[in-house]
């Protein structure tokens, strides 16, 4: 189910206790059908949620660009679990589910008033996701964009990370070529195994260049989808299974890829940082589901990222006069 995969998590985030979980007697009272067992998966989506909005505000605070949520995640609801899975399954029903959008779109300022326009004819941000890309509009949309992004966050504070600041080294394991020990702990950019084709084939066929980008608690980087898979297929970055659990308790193992930081451009700073806040939800039958989210917090993007939008625009110029 669509609900499930978009709110799976790491195991490392959940407690050992919803790992195995026991019956219980009440479990028909829990929060949604799927029985969402834990915080944990809130505390997840508002975290995916928080950094695509970070996102969003340090390329308009550019004041030259704009970028604007594509994917579902975007425009899901935020604040109501079931609207939530009643989003998703409503996506399922469209038959766009298994669908793979990226999940920001980033357009020249300039070309704002055409993007809300083109927007507003399909039905505004919230409906983008049950819009197939064969729709002409959605096309036209498709046409000014000069970026995709694939959006990933950690909870993690990245100059506090054990070994930021070494440098790669000989791995035998990588028969000789560069790397780090395999249980360093240093920021990555994640891709996972699944979404690799499927990005693949939305870059190819729309021809707009798609960029991994991962925000940290303090700073965020990024690298483009060609440039992870050329370090892939290098043998420089290896595969790594880990565990994720859905809402509704099965657990899968997903292949993901973590590149190290050095490989990546330096995306943003922080400049101011968020707070974390204390939050719940309550079900219908008065049940409590309290979790921590982000809020606020503002992330300044560097020069380099800059450079980077001005080459991709000019570069839209070129291919869409």
């Amino acid at each position: 189910m669509l609900f499930e995969h978009y709110l799976s998590v790491p195991a490392e985030y959940v407690p050992h206790d919803f790992l195995h979980p026991s019956p219980i007697p009440w479990a028909e009272y829990l929060l949604n059908p799927r029985r969402l067992r834990g915080s944990d998966f809130l505390m997840r989506w508002a975290q995916g949620r928080w950094s695509e909005e970070r996102f969003c505000s340090a390329v308009r605070q550019t004041g030259r660009y704009v970028a604007l949520p594509y994917g579902p995640s975007g425009t899901a609801p935020q604040d109501d679990i079931v609207e939530l899975e009643r989003y998703f399954d409503r996506l399922e029903r469209a038959g766009l589910g298994a669908t793979k959008r990226p999940d920001l779109l980033v357009f020249r300022a300039d070309d704002e008033a055409a993007v809300s326009g083109i927007i507003q004819t399909l039905g505004g941000l919230e409906e983008l996701p049950f819009v197939p890309e064969n729709n002409p509009q959605l096309a036209e949309l498709l046409r000014h964009a000069i970026l995709a992004v694939e959006a990933e966050n950690s909870l993690w504070m990245v100059r506090k990370m054990p070994d930021y600041g070494i440098q790669l080294s000989p791995q035998r394991r990588l028969g000789g070529k560069l790397g780090l020990r395999k249980n360093a702990v240093v920021p990555t950019v994640i891709l996972k195994d699944e979404d690799r084709l499927p990005l693949k084939r939305w870059q190819s066929r729309h021809r707009i260049p798609i960029h991994l980008w991962h925000a940290f608690y303090d700073a965020a980087y990024g690298i483009s989808l060609d440039d992870a898979e050329g370090l892939i297929r290098k043998g420089l970055i290896e595969a790594t299974q880990q565990v994720f659990q859905a809402p509704g308790g099965p657990t899968t193992r997903k292949k993901i890829f973590k590149i190290y930081y050095h490989y990546a451009y330096h995306l943003g700073s922080a400049i101011q940082e968020p707070k974390l806040i204390a939050d719940y939800i309550a079900d219908k039958n008065g049940h409590i589901l309290p979790y921590v989210r982000f809020q606020g917090g503002e992330l300044e993007l560097s020069s380099q990222a800059m450079l980077l939008l001005e080459r991709l625009a000019r570069e839209r110029l070129t291919r869409n006069p």
